[in-house]
């Protein structure tokens, strides 16, 4: 059986310097360590890099929707004609035409008063509205969008609040129509509101809303929000009527209106 000769000597048999031989392993395994922590560095600054990419398309978003009123054209933001596909009583159809549109303006008159009040941490920079009715001219529905004057955190925090304290679903918290004069919402006042929806948004300074009821302007004793109005079973007037389904699924088409002006200039002009 045969040895090698122990490390750290030469072939004749003397000592030799360990510096020599640990040194490049030394300098090996230190290259190593700081190749991998520029690794994992560079990981970690990419990983803020696509974060901080995300926070500032947000932001430019948020920023976006606040000058809009001003910056789109009415016709981008409440269509002469919504279709409603699916949107009525058991997936019917439903199409909506624009009768009227109100002045662009503050939010004094629009809102009952303790709606109102609620309303006043996020401020008022600008309410738009129109009122649209349906095929059959039947039924009348104010859709409004009010863009604040609240940085996402008053947003997120009064979103929180209408869903913590049910602020949506209080009959007492009322958006108003639009009654325009020699339309066939004439006679939609605040005794005629049947059904409501209220959102507020928290990707950009907007509360949307919508308010329906019979444009023959046959009064309403209790209100009936428009989800409940929608739930299966549901026996009241409203909801026997569908005018839940106009609240809500005229907002949600406008709501879906507003969110592609934000994105870019829209595809569709009649949707």
């Amino acid at each position: 059986m045969t040895f090698g000769e122990p490390e750290g000597y030469d072939e004749r048999g003397r000592g030799l310097s360990l510096v020599g031989r640990v040194a490049p392993r030394t300098a090996a395994a230190a290259a190593c360590m700081v190749l991998g922590l520029g690794l994992i560095g560079g990981a970690v600054t990419g990983g803020w890099i696509v974060d901080d990419g995300g926070d500032t398309t947000a932001a430019t978003s948020f920023s976006t929707a606040s000058g809009l009123w001003h910056n789109v054209p009415v016709d981008e933001l409440f269509p002469p004609t919504v279709q409603g596909t699916g949107a009525g009583p058991g997936g019917a159809d439903r199409t909506w035409t624009r009768i009227a549109v109100a002045p662009a303006g503050g939010c004094a008159d629009a809102f009952d008063p303790l709606l109102r009040k609620a309303l006043a941490p996020v401020g008022c920079q600008r309410l738009v509205r129109a009122t649209y009715t349906d095929a059959t001219q039947s039924y009348v529905t104010t859709v409004g969008l009010l863009f604040t004057k609240a940085d996402p955190a008053g947003m997120t925090a009064l979103a929180k609040r209408f869903t913590d304290e049910r602020l949506d679903r209080r009959t007492d918290l009322l958006p108003r129509p639009y009654a325009a004069k020699n339309t066939a919402a004439e006679r939609f006042g605040p005794h005629q509101r049947a059904s409501w929806t209220i959102s507020v948004l928290t990707d950009a300074p907007v509360v949307a809303y919508a308010v329906s009821g019979w444009a023959d302007g046959r009064t309403v004793d209790t209100p009936q929000p428009a989800a409940d109005a929608e739930t299966s079973g549901a026996t009241t007037a409203a909801a026997q009527a569908g005018l839940g389904n106009e609240a809500q699924g005229l907002a949600d088409r406008i709501e879906r209106r507003l969110r592609q002006n934000i994105a870019g200039p829209a595809t569709e002009k009649h949707s």
